[in-house]
């Protein structure tokens, strides 16, 4: 009798952690190792839905000009006071209402990461997003093209999934 009510429990807690999005109930969870800064900088971590959805949302924050902040400085208060983001800002905010949490290493945000890289063929940045969005070459249609090739490459990746 109490193996059945412990299977029971078992089969409970489960649903409930698949209904949370979890998956595995919180007993059964281990926490995750920290990724080194290694794993961090692959281009080929694994993408969700989640990552499409936040860099489509930044996007859309960064419309048109009256959107975007030339000035970043990695604070965002300011930004949201205004209305005028940086893409670091924009990010952030996107971040914020798809996952309710913002993840600086998220697989969205490293993927503009990378975006930048390439399309300043690798110059060297103590902040990448800050740093290309203050380049006084920068224009809005950069900005909107490195969140196009993030996105575009996470629906690849999100395809072949």
């Amino acid at each position: 009798m109490k193996r059945i009510l412990a299977l029971g429990f078992a089969a409970i807690a489960a649903v409930v952690a698949l209904d949370r999005g979890l998956d595995a109930p919180w007993w059964a969870q281990t926490a995750p190792l920290p990724a080194t800064s290694s794993d961090l900088e692959r281009r080929d971590q694994s993408v969700t839905a989640a990552d499409v959805r936040i860099l489509t949302r930044a996007a859309e924050l960064l419309k048109d000009e009256s959107a975007w902040s030339r000035a970043d400085d990695r604070e965002c208060a300011d930004d949201e006071a205004t209305g005028k983001r940086s893409l670091f800002c924009a990010l952030q905010k996107a971040c914020i209402e798809v996952l309710g949490k913002y993840d600086h290493r998220r697989v969205a945000l490293q993927e503009v990461r990378f975006a930048v890289e390439d399309a300043t063929r690798g110059r060297d940045f103590e902040h990448r997003l800050r740093d290309f969005n203050n380049l006084p070459t920068t224009r809005l249609a950069d900005i909107q093209a490195v969140l196009k090739v993030a996105l575009d490459r996470v629906r690849a990746r999100l395809k072949t999934k």
